[in-house]
This record gives structure tokens, sequence and C-alpha cells, in this order.
């Protein structure tokens, strides 16, 4: 399979995805979120992280495109936007352990 080469506006792009993602609050929000829509309220409890924490990390979340917002009320609900956003996380966590089972094998005698 032949890769293609990314423009330069393309690598700004998915830097800016990453950057998004380079925070270990936004990343609890989105591990909260795999296991369904929930309130601020709810993430706040899920997290630890307070109101206004929840509340901006979910905006940069929501601008990137990793989350979808509902409002019913004066409630608003989030969710991860897309099955690609738990993939991303499934692969992220998938190269961590083979890349532990590398170091045990290199450090276990």
């Amino acid at each position: 399979m032949a890769l293609r080469a990314l423009s330069s506006d393309q690598l700004i792009a998915i830097a800016e995805q990453f950057r998004a993602l380079a925070e270990p609050s936004r990343l609890r929000l989105v591990s909260a979120l795999r296991g369904g829509e929930q309130s601020v309220t709810q993430l706040m409890d899920a997290t630890g992280l307070g109101q206004a924490n929840v509340s901006k990390h979910l905006r940069l979340l929501l601008q990137a495109g990793f989350v979808r917002r509902r409002k019913s009320g004066v409630m608003t609900y989030y969710r991860l936007a897309d099955t690609d956003v738990s993939r991303l996380c499934d692969l992220m966590c998938d190269r961590l352990a083979a890349d532990a089972a590398v170091r045990r094998k290199v450090f276990v005698r």
C-alpha cells in the first residue's frame, strides 16, 4: 500500500487535533464519555474536575470535533462525536501495551 505525502496544511491540521487530546483532563472527559452521553454534572462527578474546567475542556473538544452536544431544557449533554474517537483511544492503548511488552522482554531475563 503506497502512502501519500501529507501537505503542510494537512500536517498542521493533524497536529491541532492531537494537541486537543494532549491534555490529561480532556482525555479523562473522553474516557468518561466512552460510556455514553453525560451531562456536565455527571462529567464533573466522573472526572473530579470542577465545572469551569469541564466546560473549558468540553468547549475545546467540541471545537476540535471530538464531542457533540445536545441541549434539553436547561441541561446540556455531551457524547463522543463518533466511533472513531473511541477507536483512536483503543489504538493508542494497544500501542502502549505493545511498547510495554517489548520493554518487559528487554529488561526481564
